[in-house]
């Protein structure tokens, strides 16, 4: 089971809690992650990464393990500790000012 913390405004655009938990099939990837939350929550769809070429919104990072994996390859395997369940995959909104 794959822990996914979300961001609030992914959480009340989803209509779910911080944390949404999925079965994600091996091997568990950030791609397979996301694939598998869009496809049970379709409200995300175009939200968290752009729908054609699938890269990550500007706005938005990704950690595992304290490590950001944000420009990291989607297709590479997430740590054992995400994939076992003992630690989240987060998604963070990012902040901006000036």
């Amino acid at each position: 089971m794959i822990h996914v913390v979300l961001p609030a405004h992914l959480q009340t655009l989803a209509g779910v809690g911080r944390v949404v938990d999925l079965e994600v099939s091996a091997p568990v990837t950030q791609m397979s992650v996301l694939d598998a939350l869009e496809a049970s929550h379709p409200a995300l769809r175009g939200t968290i990464r752009d729908t054609t070429t699938k890269r990550r919104r500007p706005m938005l990072r990704f950690y595992a393990c304290a490590e950001d994996l944000s420009d990291a390859s989607p297709e590479a395997p997430l740590p054992d500790e995400v994939v076992s369940g003992k630690e989240p995959y987060l998604i963070i909104g990012a902040i901006a000012g000036g």
